[in-house]
Order: C-alpha cells, then sequence, then structure tokens
C-alpha cells in the first residue's frame, strides 16, 4: 500500500483487523455523526460488530452535547454496534475499555504516548486527541440493554486553520504530516477494534483496568468537578474496580464519581 493513500476505505480497514468474523466495516464520505446513523441501523436490526466510519462529520457528537470537530481528511471517525450481554453496571466499563484500546493502537501505529483523562478522553501534552461517547439504549420493558453504539474520534493531523474557537486550545492532533494518513486512520480503526474486542469478550474480567488506571493524567492531582450544583475543588485519589473516580473533596468528605466531568486545577 502507498503512503501517500489518504483514502479512507472498506478494504483498508479490513485487511488491517486481525479479529476475523466478527466486524461488518462500512465507511461514508460524510455523515452527521456515526454514531446517530448507525444507532439507527441498530432500530432496524443490524447485528453486533457492525463498523461506521466517515471520512467527515458535519454534527459528530461529544459527551454533554458537546461537537466533535470532523473535518474530513484529519481524523478517525468511527462507531461500533454492541448488544452487549452483560448487566447494566457492567456495561458502563465499556467506555473505559474502549480508551485503553484506542491508546493501545495510537501507541503501535503513530509511536505517540497518550494519557487517559476520566474517563473518556485521551491528552496528548494536556490537550485532547481522542474523545470516546458511548450511548446505550435500554429495552422497554426490563431496562436491559438493547444496544450500545460505541463511538471514537480521534485527531491525527492538524487542520490547515487549526480548531475552530476554544478548540484551538483544548484539542491537537497525533502528526504533523499529512501524506498517508488514510493509512494511518485504517489502521488506527483497525487497531482499536481489534484491542478493544479483545477486553470486551470477557468485560467483567477488567483486563484493562491496571493499564487505565496507569495511563491516568489526574489521580493524585487537584481537580474540578462538576456537578449540578457546580464546580467543585476535589483531589483525585483513586480508580475503583468499577472505574469510578474516588475524590476527596476540600471539607474532607470523599464519594465516588460515577458519571460527569473532571478538569485538572492549574496551579
Amino acid at each position: 500500500m502507498e503512503e501517500s493513500n489518504n483514502i479512507l476505505s472498506e478494504e483498508e480497514i479490513c485487511s488491517c483487523l486481525k479479529t476475523a468474523g466478527v466486524f461488518r466495516v462500512r465507511v461514508c464520505e460524510t455523515v452527521t455523526s456515526t454514531n446517530t446513523v448507525l444507532r439507527e441501523s441498530a432500530r432496524q436490526g443490524a447485528p453486533e460488530g457492525a463498523v461506521l466510519a466517515a471520512e467527515r462529520q458535519t454534527a459528530g457528537k461529544g459527551r454533554l452535547d458537546r461537537v466533535f470537530h470532523s473535518p474530513a481528511g484529519h481524523g478517525a471517525y468511527f462507531s461500533l454496534l454492541l448488544r452487549p450481554r452483560y448487566k447494566a453496571g457492567d456495561a458502563a466499563l465499556i467506555t473505559p475499555a474502549a480508551a485503553v484500546a484506542a491508546a493501545r493502537a495510537i501507541e503501535a501505529v503513530t509511536g505517540v504516548n497518550v494519557g487517559i483523562k476520566w474517563v473518556n478522553d485521551l491528552l496528548l501534552s494536556g490537550k485532547k486527541v481522542c474523545g470516546i461517547l458511548t450511548e446505550a439504549v435500554f429495552g422497554a420493558r426490563n431496562g436491559s440493554i438493547e444496544s450500545a453504539i460505541l463511538g471514537i474520534g480521534i485527531n491525527i493531523t492538524l487542520p490547515e486553520a487549526g480548531y475552530p474557537g476554544e478548540l484551538g486550545n483544548l484539542a491537537t492532533a497525533l502528526i504533523d504530516r499529512h501524506d498517508g494518513a488514510g493509512l494511518v486512520r485504517s489502521r488506527l480503526i483497525a487497531a482499536t477494534l481489534d484491542n478493544f474486542w479483545e477486553f470486551y469478550k470477557n468485560l467483567t474480567a477488567r483486563e484493562f483496568l491496571s493499564e487505565y488506571r496507569a495511563r491516568s493524567v489526574i489521580l493524585g492531582r487537584d481537580i474540578y468537578v462538576l456537578t449540578p450544583d457546580g464546580k467543585r475543588s476535589a483531589r483525585a485519589l483513586a480508580i475503583d474496580d468499577d472505574c469510578r473516580l474516588l475524590v476527596r473533596y476540600e471539607d474532607g468528605g470523599t464519594t465516588a464519581v460515577m458519571s460527569g466531568e473532571v478538569s485538572v486545577r492549574q496551579v
């Protein structure tokens, strides 16, 4: 394959996959959001292992209704359809498992070391290079999970004009060069899927957990926890076996944060 190949294709992604018989990959040039489109496929009965990747997203999604900037040719934007046979509590492990899977893939393909900011962001030099969004659909009768869409966006090269607005201070990319970006994207998508599937096959074994903790960029640091009542100062103490963040607030109280948003306090 030529390193100048910047085209993202189903054939190239599949040729890079090591996991056999699991993934069915589709590539679109432009979508609103790979999560949104794949969720509709799930409603129509698409099987577990369906993958949708896109050159560009016009409405890429992050957590808390944030927009994930997804310009054509500069990132790997893809979603995986899961039909978990795990309890809802255990299915919460999907996002941290995916974070470790993506971090391993990034290092294997690009040689760049990245850290994890609880719960779902990968950082390089303090800036975001990858975001993960897992969206679950619950059954109406018993509350079991009918499907989960795991969406991953990785910033590979910087757009010519940089990132818009405040994103310029918050986001960065893995590499400078543009030649071979298509091949890098295909390898990153395939390696992330392969890594994740190894964890997902036995998710409750938590084989990713020690690495998730080791890659944390917030443990032992002063942080802000964003709560419905506002921003609270805290110390990040540990990540427990359910991937909850254990924090100690300034008043001495400790708690396990199950979800939400944290930021590192700058001294």
